[in-house]
């Protein structure tokens, strides 16, 4: 339930529940970080030495292992995932600075990105009567956070499994530009403060805002439109750091679901920047550190100077999945009656020098048991391999697959309505390179791996014409590339750094993309059975939610009249597509609708 605001300003004041206030025993390590007088003349200033470490978009990842693949997880890279390497480098670095020294905190994107996490969101789901607690409640207690900001993804699953795992967990999920929709009042806590104490000197009390994406309103628009609100992080910040700061903040960290680029995905259908840390840091003075989560990069350590205040903001996000965990180590000094911030150093530790903590392995092998197993239930068998390797420059039967199942899941759906005589175009995207549906059996796993994301699909009308320019908008991901040039296919996409899941095949339509051509004009010989494209001729369009609402800001498709939706996910019609027909045969689904072109030859 939102709280409102006497409410909530009044179970702060009497628990400290409503802004989770939180005090740290006096830590006896501490004493060591506190410089006394000696001898004559002016006592030294006391100092104070305390370490924040950070972890983001955990994204379900418990362990060090691939679902999709059945396999330890490993990359080129040399990465190692799960929130049980974390917990080692946690204790690593309690260990090292005493643990009252230390806050621990996480910038979302936390319950869904793995089998596990969907299965807990939705086989057996934790909002069930008597249901499981959700294992990143459990592993996140065990380990001993003390506040995570609220992510986009958090989101996907409904508000009643987002309020179940909130209850779940034992620290606080923080959302200040989380609002309820009615009273514009915060509808989780704000913030977090831990009071830290110093032996000798007056106690230094840390305040953690934590921010959450504006971007939710649009992809999760189904769960949280009439509910929620998520104005930006710029303005929310501007109101609430100086709160924190006249209730005593001596330092003020910023927990954020946002990146540092100051781009948004989603064009201009919000006003509100989805990757705006950096723009706090720079905008909203007596901000100390900024933990960055959402955009899924490193950046062991940025600083932004503060344009009102000129000082300094460290900023720093660690890799996703558990791979790294940010350290911020600040060091204070008191004088003239208060405690400042003298310096911050950020910094990132890696999971793959450390082995998985025993304790997390022992708290959760069941759970992560049962997961395997239903991940490896055989659904069906393919009458050959299908594999995404060339998926992003030919077309692919395994993307086929997708916009088949996608097409029958519309056309039932709309059957008896007056839309049901309209043709149904499908879209999908190469989300991943290296899917592969071997020959042979096939398991809910091999199907999931197609599908890595909980999309859901939704149902809109478009025009012939809309649809052109949808196709021109997706074609602007291959590299210009002229007649007589070399083609390589490692160069050939990706182009402006627009990312595989923004490239889109249309099915339904035969069309060739030519590369050789300036982006905008690239589209040739696009026909509908057989003949020329009518611009006025109505489609519907079946895509997932993501695209529909926005993602990646294509051209028409967000405004367009939205004919019908679900909220059962792509990959479950994907499994229940194969297990109804139990045989997987491209015959069924395979056709070429598009190929790359230069000056009207094919590339390939």
């Amino acid at each position: 339930m939102p709280l409102n605001r006497r409410k909530f300003l009044k179970k702060s004041a009497v628990t400290g529940a409503g802004v989770a206030l939180a005090g740290a025993a006096a830590a006896p390590s501490a004493e060591a970080a506190v410089a006394t007088g000696h001898g004559h003349g002016k006592p030294k200033p006391k100092r104070y030495s305390l370490t924040v470490m950070g972890t983001t978009d955990l994204h379900g990842h418990v362990f060090n292992w691939d679902y999709f693949k059945d396999a330890e997880y490993k990359d080129a890279a040399g990465n190692a995932q799960g929130l049980a390497r974390i917990s080692t480098l946690v204790n690593a670095v309690r260990k090292e600075k005493g643990r009252g020294n230390t806050l621990l905190l996480d910038a979302g994107d936390t319950i869904q990105g793995t089998p596990l996490t969907y299965y807990y969101a939705k086989v057996d789901p934790i909002t069930a009567k008597g249901g499981p607690v959700h294992p990143m409640a459990q592993a996140m207690n065990a380990i001993g956070y003390d506040a995570v900001a609220l992510g986009n993804h958090e989101f996907n699953y409904g508000i009643e499994t987002l309020r179940k795992f909130e209850q779940q967990c034992r620290f606080p999920l923080l959302g200040a530009n989380a609002l309820d929709a009615k009273t514009l009042k915060p509808a989780f806590p704000p913030y977090f403060m831990k009071t830290f104490h110093v032996k000798g000197a007056p106690p230094v009390r840390v305040a953690v805002l934590g921010l959450t994406n504006p971007g939710i309103a649009i992809w999760d628009k189904a769960y949280v439109q009439g509910k929620l609100v998520f104005p930006g992080l710029e303005e929310q910040a501007a109101k609430w750091v100086p709160k924190l700061r006249s209730m005593g903040a001596d330092v003020v960290v910023v927990s954020a679901h946002s990146g540092s680029s100051g781009t948004s995905s989603y064009g201009d259908q919000l006003p509100y920047v989805e990757n705006s840390a950096a723009l706090v840091a720079q905008q909203v003075p007596g901000i100390d550190a900024i933990l960055v989560g959402h955009a899924h990069v490193e950046i062991p350590e940025l600083k932004v100077t503060n344009t009102k205040s000129g000082k300094t903001v460290v900023l720093s996000e660690p890799l996703a999945y558990a791979e790294r965990l940010s350290l911020f180590d600040f060091e204070l000094v008191f004088e003239k009656g208060r405690w400042s911030v003298e310096s911050v150093a950020a910094s990132v530790r890696n999971s793959n020098a450390v082995a998985d903590d025993p304790k997390i392995t022992k708290l959760l092998k069941d759970e992560h048991a049962v997961v395997v197993a239903y991940v490896n239930q055989v659904v069906g068998t393919a009458t050959e391999t299908l594999t995404t390797v060339e998926a992003r420059y030919k077309d692919a039967p395994i993307i086929d697959l997708i916009t088949k199942v996608q097409e029958d899941v519309v056309r039932a759906a709309l059957a008896g309505t007056e839309y049901a005589s309209l043709p149904v175009l499908s879209q999908a995207s190469p989300f991943s390179r290296t899917s592969e549906i071997p020959a042979g059996d096939v398991t809910i796993r091999d199907l999931s791996s197609l599908y890595v994301y909980d999309n859901t699909l939704v149902a809109k009308l478009l025009t012939g014409a809309q649809v052109r320019a949808y196709l021109e908008f997706s074609a602007e991901y291959f590299v210009r590339t002229a007649a007589g040039a070399a083609v390589d296919v490692e160069k050939l996409t990706n182009a402006g750094n627009r990312p595989d899941y923004n490239y889109d095949y249309v099915s339904g339509l035969s069309y060739d993309i030519d590369i050789a051509q300036a982006a905008g004009s690239r589209i040739k010989n696009l026909s509908f059975n057989g003949a020329a494209l009518d611009d006025a001729q109505q489609f519907v369009f079946a895509v997932n939610n993501y695209r529909a609402n926005g993602g990646g800001a294509f051209p028409h498709v967000a405004s367009a009249k939205e004919l019908w939706a679900e909220s059962t996910e792509i990959r479950t019609r994907i499994a229940e597509w194969v297990t109804a027909k139990g045989s997987l045969d491209p015959k069924e689904f395979a056709s070429v609708d598009w190929k790359l072109t230069r000056e009207g030859t094919p590339v390939f």
